[in-house]
């Protein structure tokens, strides 16, 4: 068991490469990935645990609040999060805290990876891809000198109650725009999609990506495709793509990553 564990969501790689750099600042970390039911739910030996993850829709992302519940940490563990988010931080830390009594927490304003609902020119703040990268860089050091001080946050994450009913609704809204999600000719049936969809929820079917119900808006799909090939309807044809240089699509489908 390594003396520090860190439960990533990431979509497009921001967050991934978040927990990696503040992995590397603690050392001897596993970053177990939560797009999926996480493989190690037992943290009752780590020293510190840590949930790394983006604001999607006001709250936690795709199943996290679920797979929280699950894991076991000791009641004497130091425990932390960080939340990367556009405009608004949400509800996601509030509910953390309240499913596992956070000691330190912190909000990273960064690049959005919602390309349906607006372009990253118009983020808050606006920032290039490269700005991004330093930001992350800079606040992961930062943020993981805090945790491997054990520093305590003096308040409590926001409650941020409106948050918390645009999130409840998230699931009809997938359900609604999973419908718009086509390839256009400029797929070349690679499957780099399929491979980093975190519900099996596409498929290849005469070389072209068939799309299922059963999304959960993490767009990994269309940040990583390397043609810039899937859409969601129009909005999406010419607005940028934004996944994280440093992580590659196959990190993603990664179950724990460690770092020495």
């Amino acid at each position: 068991m390594s003396e520090n564990i860190i439960y990533c969501y990431s979509g497009s790689g921001h967050c991934l490469a978040m927990a990696r750099r503040i992995a590397e600042v603690l050392g001897d970390t596993d970053i177990v990935m939560m797009r999926a039911f996480p493989a190690k739910t037992d943290a009752t030996e780590a020293k510190r645990v840590g949930f790394v993850f983006s604001c999607m829709a006001g709250g936690l992302p795709g199943n996290v609040e679920d797979y929280v519940k699950a894991i076991k940490i000791a009641p004497g563990a130091y425990k932390f999060a960080v939340e990367q988010y556009a405009g608004y931080l949400g509800c996601g830390l509030h509910k953390l805290d309240e499913l596992v009594g956070l000691d330190y927490w912190a909000g990273v304003a960064n690049h959005s990876t919602a390309i349906w609902l607006m372009p990253h020119n118009l983020t808050l703040a606006p920032q290039s891809p490269a700005k991004c990268a330093e930001k992350i860089e800079r606040k992961a050091v930062e943020i993981g000198g805090a945790v491997r001080a054990m520093k305590k946050s003096e308040k409590k994450p926001p409650k941020q109650a409106a948050f918390a009913l645009m999130s409840a609704g998230l699931g009809k809204t997938h359900a609604r725009r999973v419908k718009k999600f086509a390839a256009s000719e400029a797929c070349v049936g690679c499957g780099t999609c399929v491979k980093v969809c975190p519900r099996n929820n596409i498929q290849l079917q005469g070389g072209k990506p068939v799309f299922g119900p059963n999304c959960i808006g993490c767009l990994s799909c269309v940040q990583f495709c390397p043609k810039s090939a899937i859409n969601i309807g129009k909005v999406t044809e010419k607005r940028e793509r934004f996944p994280n240089g440093a992580v590659k699509p196959e990190d993603l489908t990664r179950k724990i990553i460690h770092i020495d």
